[in-house]
């Protein structure tokens, strides 16, 4: 993790304003989500991007279920009925 030097106050309502170096750096735009999650200590924050549940790809992704899978894990997934 690389230490950026920057330091901001919460607010009172619990907000942080995110610089806008690091906005620019990470693309992440007005209204755009962000994902909060923990890593032992650690507070992360990382821009959301919708992608594949079993390899992670953001690309040629369809939803199934409420799930979203891309299109090479499908075929993998067409493929194992297949075999059977």
């Amino acid at each position: 993790m690389k230490s950026t030097g920057i330091v901001r106050k919460m607010d009172e309502l619990g907000r942080v304003v995110i610089p806008i170096e690091i906005r620019n750096q990470f693309n992440i735009m007005e209204k755009d989500p962000v994902e909060i999650y923990t890593e032992g200590s650690t507070i992360v924050l990382k821009k959301f991007e919708p992608n594949c549940i079993f390899c992670g790809n953001t690309q040629d992704l369809f939803d199934y279920n409420d799930k979203l899978i891309c299109k090479e894990c499908a075929e993998k997934i067409g493929h194992l009925c297949d075999e059977n």
